[in-house]
């Protein structure tokens, strides 16, 4: 079941090389890499004299390993000598992504007596008079904590809060960039969930709203649970959060390509972690037809025993015919896949089995759960994470615009209002006229988005009363908060 993996900007290398000075000496090179897989992107002359041309070849390839079979057929040529090969995402990460900048000039005594002291304490005396002058007056009117304990980096498992900070730098400058909010990652050197919670809590009053990254479920749920509990800001953990608002986006765009409504349509999850129970969630607020729940040990359905509490509730609250075998039987005759697991489960007869105009989210990252070219044979729409594949559906979409809202309005708390309105606006920038089965998604490049999504968020943080219902909602009896008692694997 093993696909050959797409060359990608994340894996681009750098070659300078020195060849001879030949009228085919550079196609020869660029001849080469085509062979062993890669793209070339740029190839710019360094040097030359009468003999020898320095260039240096600028290529795309899909890992590291593949990079190192390009260098030696590079190598291998004849009159070509590969001196310096440089991992261009290496060099970005060189010191670091994001810095502090002063929005304030200190030129004089007098700029350094309003700033510091002794006129900052005119400031402190204010807000310790009314404290909610504190988002007015410091930093905690547009500043995100982004907490992590390194216990799920993107889909390498637990590498720990040093190994975690690269990935927490890389959400900051998007905040910033996307939202214009000023976010700073927090990586803790802790993954007990008592010291993570007291932690935040005692960080908290410096920042505007938390957003939890990458920490492994089950604790995940708990830490969120407990810290909304705790905080007066918003807290809002992007790996379930951000990706089911991007999703629910998606498929409603994707579903009026293929003429179905979100009701009549069955519904296959591969992954039942922290992305998957939230996708879940928000899908069964918004009256799916009916969601299968598929993990390592097959489709969740009632009967099956071991199940943590998480599970037993999908189990419970999905599936309506008690399907009980694995993902590849689950997926036959379902409108809707949607993955967020691992990579090469499925090939393209899977996708072949399923309903007409079938829908797929293949969205492991940098592998999918099946091939794209391969599932675009079979199905209507097809949506990956990757951003070198039509209709990525990328987290970027959502959180910056939904933190932009939630600081604009003074939110104390996320709401499941909020996810809807977010992913209602995201949908609509693409517009129904525009819409087709390679752009259900705006670009994340796209200047509306983030606007739109924090308008819809701040209306929905303000009058909670003016944002649309659920297609149907099953009712708090009828759906708990998962997050409040869950415990699921990644």
């Amino acid at each position: 079941m093993a696909i050959t993996r797409l060359p990608s900007a994340g894996f681009s290398i750098t070659i300078r090389i020195a060849v001879t000075a030949d009228a085919s000496s550079i196609g020869r090179l660029t001849t080469a890499v085509g062979e062993a897989g890669a793209i070339v992107t740029a190839l710019d002359v360094v040097d030359s004299d009468p003999t020898s041309v320095i260039v240096d070849l600028t290529c795309d390839t899909a890992d590291a390993g593949h990079a190192d079979q390009v260098v030696d057929a590079l190598t291998a040529l004849d009159g070509v000598d590969v001196r310096k090969v440089s991992d261009r995402t290496f060099l970005l990460h060189l010191g670091g992504k994001i810095e502090v900048n002063s929005k304030v000039a200190l030129r004089n005594r007098d700029e350094l007596s309003r700033a510091y002291t002794p006129g900052v304490a005119r400031v402190c005396q204010a807000i310790a008079e009314n404290p909610a002058d504190a988002r007015r007056l410091t930093i905690k009117r547009n500043t995100v904590a982004v907490v992590s304990d390194g216990s799920a980096v993107l889909g390498l498992g637990n590498l720990g809060p040093a190994a975690s900070l690269p990935v927490m730098e890389g959400k900051a400058a998007l905040f910033k960039r996307f939202g214009g909010v000023d976010a700073w990652p927090v990586v803790l050197d802790t993954q007990d969930t008592d010291e993570i919670v007291a932690i935040v809590k005692a960080i908290a009053p410096a920042y505007g709203g938390i957003n939890l990254e990458d920490i492994a479920a089950p604790r995940c749920f708990e830490i969120e649970a407990r810290l909304r509990e705790l905080l007066d800001i918003p807290v809002f953990h992007d790996d379930q959060h951000g990706t089911a608002i991007c999703v629910l986006a998606a498929l409603t765009n994707a579903l009026r390509v293929v003429g179905k409504e979100l009701a009549d349509v069955r519904v296959v999850v591969s992954g039942a972690g922290a992305a998957g129970t939230a996708i879940m969630k928000l899908l069964l607020r918004q009256g799916v037809g009916d969601i299968i729940a598929c993990d390592r040990q097959g489709a969740l359905h009632r009967g099956l025993t071991g199940l943590n509490p998480a599970w037993q509730w999908l189990a419970e609250h999905t599936n309506k015919e008690n399907y009980s075998g694995d993902l590849r039987g689950a997926v036959r005759g379902a409108d809707v896949f949607i993955g967020v697991s691992a990579p090469n489960l499925l090939i393209g007869d899977d996708i072949a089995s399923m309903a007409k105009d079938a829908i797929v989210f293949a969205l492991a990252n940098p592998d999918p759960e099946v091939d794209p070219r391969e599932a675009r044979k079979y199905a209507a729409v097809v949506a990956t994470g990757r951003s070198d594949q039509p209709n990525q559906i990328n987290n970027v979409l959502a959180f910056p615009g939904v933190f932009r809202g939630m600081l604009d309005a003074h939110a104390e708390e996320f709401t499941e209002e909020m996810a809807i309105a977010a992913a209602r606006a995201i949908a609509d920038v693409v517009g129904e006229d525009k819409i087709n089965p390679t752009v259900i998604v705006p670009s994340v490049f796209d200047s509306r988005v983030a606007p739109a999504v924090a308008a819809a968020v701040r209306a929905a943080a303000q009058n909670p009363a003016t944002t649309p219902p659920p297609a149907a909602d099953p009712g708090p009896a009828d759906l708990p908060e998962i997050a409040a008692n869950a415990s699921a694997t990644p």
